[in-house]
């Protein structure tokens, strides 16, 4: 129970999360550091040109001014009791301030929005000060902003992986598709051919019309055998007639399916509708549907298929009046496994769904269903 919830997407996510999580609060912790640093660093500024002002000692002089020119990445203004510029600033652009005369007063405003000033007292009597309002440096910015480029890399690193995943385990389906498939066309080979050879001996010996019906199921048999040989490798397109290749279809199904179900074909005024497929594979599409429709009525109700020739394609659907299905499962028919069937493995679809659209680049999907009153499936092939 624990490893079904605590799968490994689920790990790493969590794994995801507790990185940027730590992430972010060490960020905020080094901010406020570098904040309180700054802050200390604009005190000192405005302290050092109060000392450079009212002092007459070179060495005092020379310090004060090694302090303004060692801060080269706080942008600050100096301004009076008021909150007005005189005109003393520091790592700003000084084109701005030049062309736009109000620059400086609505820094002095974005500045006060993010930092309470810095109040250095001038004179004593009369009760005098300047104030120094700064905004965050270069280094403040990038640790700010680094929780969010690093929240990006992951969320890349995770999309990435999961992709990676996703294409090895299709990988690794499509492998094991294909073995399972070349070793059961290879298995039914061998008694295959020897069933033939006996037809022919009996054809010799025996009843006509009981070997004929032998010799029916044993082509059958061959079918099958072709239709798994072609999943095992990528079989070839040829252009045929679709009308006449899905009536041989129902025309099969029909002779085995109860007498209370009525099947009708429709195609328009057309007489011929041409597409490319693999004839093998496409009646095993048809088969699988018809029997699908066929199990979802229960002996009794009509399959009406209608096929179209539009422009670039050909468009197939296939309506029946069974049980439907319900809205939240129809994404869940075409999934291996997926079935409804007592004795059923949930393959049909899966399989019929594969052989359309990686085989012959169409489409396969539900177009309608109304739990109660039937499913349409949609076929679309390319011309």
């Amino acid at each position: 129970m624990i490893q079904q919830i605590f799968n490994w997407r689920i790990l790493l996510a969590l794994i995801a999360i507790g990185i940027v999580t730590s992430t972010i609060f060490y960020s905020r912790y080094v901010a406020r550091k570098i904040a309180r640093e700054e802050r200390n660093r604009v005190a000192s500024f405005g302290e050092s040109l109060k000392m450079k002002a009212t002092s007459n000692d070179p060495e005092i002089i020379a310090f004060t001014s090694q302090i303004a020119v060692d801060n080269d990445d706080i942008p600050i203004i100096e301004t009076d009791e008021r909150n007005n510029p005189t005109g003393l600033y520091t790592n700003l652009d000084s084109n701005l301030v030049i062309k736009d005369t109000s620059y400086l007063r609505k820094m002095v405003e974005k500045f006060a929005n993010s930092n309470p000033p810095v109040q250095v007292e001038i004179t004593k009597q009369p009760l005098s000060f300047n104030k120094y309002f700064y905004g965050p440096s270069r280094l403040q910015t990038e640790v700010r902003y680094y929780p969010i480029i690093q929240l990006v890399i992951v969320g890349l690193f995770i999309l990435i992986t999961l992709l990676a995943l996703r294409s090895s385990y299709r990988s690794v389906q499509n492998q094991v598709w294909a073995g399972m498939a070349k070793e059961t066309a290879h298995q039914l080979g061998t008694p295959v051919s020897s069933l033939r050879g006996w037809v022919e001996m009996l054809k010799q010996t025996e009843n006509n019309k009981l070997v004929s019906e032998l010799e029916k199921d044993v082509g059958r048999l061959e079918l099958v055998s072709d239709r798994f040989g072609k999943i095992g490798s990528k079989p070839q397109l040829e252009k045929r007639e679709i009308i006449g290749q899905v009536t041989t279809m129902v025309d099969y199904m029909k002779k085995r399916a109860p007498g209370k179900v009525n099947f009708n074909i429709t195609h328009g005024n057309e007489k011929e509708i041409y597409a490319s497929i693999s004839p093998p594979l496409f009646d095993w599409v048809i088969e699988n549907l018809l029997k699908n429709s066929l199990d979802a009525m229960e002996g009794t109700g009509s399959i009406k298929i209608n096929i179209d020739n539009l422009d670039d394609k050909v468009q197939i659907d296939l309506a029946d009046t069974g049980k439907g299905i319900p809205l939240t499962m129809q994404r869940k028919v075409f999934k291996p496994g997926y079935t409804t069937k007592k004795r059923g493995w949930g393959l049909g679809l899966s399989l019929s769904k594969r052989i359309i659209e990686q085989y012959h680049k169409g489409q396969i999907f539900v177009k309608s269903s109304e739990p109660g009153k039937g499913t349409t499936f949609r076929i679309v092939l390319r011309k």
